[in-house]
């Protein structure tokens, strides 16, 4: 944990400083999942500490419990007589190839339909696995893809240190910081206790990493407004990430709706957003219109497989992630499986979450105190090489099972019914993690501040 944690720390320009952590036993893996789990919420917490020693000279006490973040990576929502719906599509998964293995991410209508412009409509998995198995893997990866659909051939990390995407992934940082401007520093709006109250967050980020960044930052008073296009629903995870946000929807390509687009940023003290590398470029909002819009803006990115080398625009997702880079092919390794083995929790997702959340509030201590404008760009790809390159097996003991005192007391009231989360695994002293808004569907707000 503390090489894994002294990392991420030095990509943060946080002090490499301990940081408790309580409970023991850890998820099973061929990889150390919940130090990734407990060192990126620590991280997180302490850039909060640091902005509040920054604002008030003191530094608060922080600890992590190990338990709690490794259920929190799974989901931390417990419904009360309702369920979520099922994660992903029908024939979303894992298929043999006829040398190999390859994943389908089907989970969008549009992604299924780009499948099944190559392999033929199907009905099943089955169905969908008789296809497959009529392909080669690269074969397979390339058409799919070519196709604007989603899919990985399942690589060792050997085979993924060889390609020119590996290659391109080793050459970046963790988080690569990009200074814009210096203006006048920025009075503090917050308090010890809701630190990032009066921070204007604009959401673009959909699925995992970047709402769980987002849920965070709400989590210590900031104003989040999640913006989707009209016919986007992610129907599986919505309830999960929009605790403490507000959902709206515009469509980018209707004149009136980039108005109001437009009008939002130039308000806004932080821009999320998890498109591909080229696709705000192409709705003629590159970096350069941003930052006119909005000079002071702070923007933190990710995409799925890094910032450079060929792959820097190709659609991508955690499970996708695994597959490419070595992780699930070592799963089985491990286990002595039939087929790939990913990770028990999509832990690139959220550990790339926290990690954007942590730099965001780097960020915005840097412009409170100088009036320095700063972005930071992560990916799932990198997170998997910070992963990978320090945790290999370990023989800790299973987590104790989940019982109701991990639950919080509150009840939520979601738009599906009411739910309880589970009990928060950070504690930083004199500043409770605690959302304003229960978690909402997907354009139930108006797109207004």
């Amino acid at each position: 944990m503390t090489d894994l944690l002294s990392s991420v720390q030095a990509a943060l320009g946080l002090p490499r400083t301990p940081i408790a952590l309580t409970s023991s036993g850890a998820l099973p893996s061929a990889f150390a999942v919940t130090e990734l789990a407990s060192a990126s919420i620590a991280a997180a917490g302490q850039a909060t500490a640091e902005l509040l020693h920054d604002r008030t000279g003191r530094l608060p006490a922080l600890s992590v419990d190990r338990r709690l973040a490794s259920f929190w990576f799974a989901t931390s929502l417990r419904p009360l007589g309702w369920s979520v719906p099922p994660l992903w599509d029908p024939v979303a998964g894992d298929y043999a190839t006829q040398d190999g293995w390859i994943r389908l991410h089907t989970n969008a209508p549009h992604h299924r339909r780009a499948a099944e412009q190559v392999l033929g409509p199907v009905a099943d998995r089955p169905a969908m696995a008789a296809r497959v198995a009529q392909w080669n893997k690269h074969d397979l990866e390339q058409a799919v893809v070519a196709a604007g659909g989603c899919a990985a051939q399942m690589r060792s990390w050997n085979d993924w240190q060889a390609h020119p995407q590996g290659q391109a992934v080793n050459a970046e940082p963790l988080v690569h910081w990009l200074a814009h401007s210096v203006g006048a520093a920025q009075p503090w709006r917050g308090s010890q206790a809701r630190p990032l109250a009066g921070i204007k967050v604009l959401d673009l980020t959909r699925v995992l990493a970047g709402p769980i960044a987002s849920r965070f930052l709400a989590g210590l008073g900031a104003e989040v407004l999640r913006i989707d296009p009209p016919d986007w629903n992610e129907p599986g995870v919505v309830p999960e990430v929009t605790l403490g946000k507000r959902c709206a929807r515009l469509d980018l390509h209707d004149t009136a709706d980039r108005q109001v687009f437009e009008n939002l940023l130039g308000d806004a003290d932080l821009l999320l957003h998890g498109y591909r590398a080229d696709a705000l470029e192409r709705l003629g909002y590159g970096a350069a219109e941003r930052q006119r819009i909005a000079p002071a803006l702070i923007d933190v990115s990710l995409n799925a497989y890094g910032w450079s080398g060929p792959w820097q625009n190709r659609r991508g997702f955690d499970s996708l992630v695994q597959m490419s880079c070595g992780i699930a092919e070592a799963g089985q390794r491990w286990q002595q499986a039939d087929k790939p083995l990913p990770l028990p929790v999509q832990a690139l997702d959220h550990a790339t979450g926290y990690l954007m959340a942590a730099a965001a509030i780097r960020a915005l201590t840097e412009r409170l105190k100088t009036g320095a404008v700063g972005s930071a760009r992560l990916s799932l790809a990198r997170t998997a090489k910070l992963l990978i390159e320090h945790s290999q097996g370990h023989a800790e003991d299973a987590l104790r099972a989940e019982d109701q005192n991990d639950q919080g007391l509150l009840v939520e009231q979601t738009s599906w019914g009411p739910a309880h989360r589970l009990r928060v695994p950070l504690q930083i002293s004199g500043t409770p993690l605690q959302w304003d808004h229960p978690a909402s569907d997907l354009g139930a707000h108006r797109p207004q501040w």
